[in-house]
């Protein structure tokens, strides 16, 4: 897995990304012309230390028949933190992203071309599957998803499958709306949030494979609380293609132990 921040985004457009200790990340100024007027070349070149990585990577695992996985953020969540300049979880205000349409719809147009470049120089460098990070889609009110959530989704995928590589999409935090989700935007896999009911998805969502679902906090509880959690979703999902993962990131404070019981549990599970 070639995991490169969703911001890169940004920062290949030329907005300065930088990430302050214990507070996350910082955006600078947002000029909407320099963004818009930048070059397809200039993107790709800054961000050529990512496509040597896959490069590197995926030499060395041709051989071992694995698959090599590249990332890249949706344009809704770029755009709440280019727009934001900073992470949403604190000072954000829905209507400061959305209070000028017209800028806001150009600059979502931008991201959503430079988020299809970035995926398919990824893939030229030998990715051979693209996740597609919406991590802020849960901010979107039910009226709004369709149009920032829903509709740049499906273009990123369509983009992505003209190269036979498969999608895995996140779309955090839209609750029930992930069942109109998969029949939209049709990803190969569905990635779910810990919030999620996963007997909704088991039902609801059919013919594609599904990924993730443990709330992170889990793994701060003790093994035995742990193991009744990581069970319960391998046998809802047992019978279907699913890839055990956790709902969302790994929380700093969990021990390097428990991600090992964590996955000896997985490989064990019959």
């Amino acid at each position: 897995i070639i995991f490169s921040d969703i911001l890169m985004v940004p920062y290949g457009l030329n907005q300065k990304v930088e990430f302050k200790k214990n507070f996350g990340p910082i955006l600078g100024e947002l000029n909407l012309k320099e963004i818009s007027n930048f070059r397809e070349e200039d993107f790709t070149e800054k961000l050529k230390p990512v496509y040597m990585a896959i490069d590197l990577v995926k030499r060395n695992v041709l051989t071992q028949n694995k698959s090599t996985i590249g990332f890249v953020g949706a344009p809704w969540t770029l755009l709440v933190y280019m727009i934001n300049k900073q992470s949403p979880k604190e000072n954000f205000t829905l209507s400061n992203v959305l209070k000028e349409k017209s800028s806001t719809e150009k600059i979502l147009k931008k991201i959503e071309e430079t988020v299809c470049l970035h995926a398919a120089k990824q893939i030229e460098a030998g990715a051979n599957v693209i996740q597609v990070f919406d991590s802020w889609a849960g901010l979107l009110p039910q009226n709004e998803l369709e149009k920032y959530c829903f509709t740049p989704n499906q273009k990123i995928v369509e983009h992505i499958k003209t190269f036979n590589v498969p999608v895995i999409c996140f779309p955090r935090g839209i609750g029930k709306n992930y069942v109109d989700f998969c029949s939209v935007v049709k990803p190969n896999c569905i990635s779910i949030d810990y919030d999620v009911d996963p007997k909704l998805i088991k039902n609801k969502v059919k013919e594609i494979a599904v990924q993730g679902g443990l709330d992170p906090k889990v793994l701060l509880k003790d093994n035995k609380s742990i193991k009744k959690e990581v069970q319960n979703y391998l046998n809802i999902f047992s019978g279907q293609p699913y890839v055990f993962n956790l709902g969302h990131g790994v929380l700093p404070e969990t021990k390097p132990e428990t991600i090992q019981y964590v996955t000896d549990l997985v490989r064990n599970f019959k």
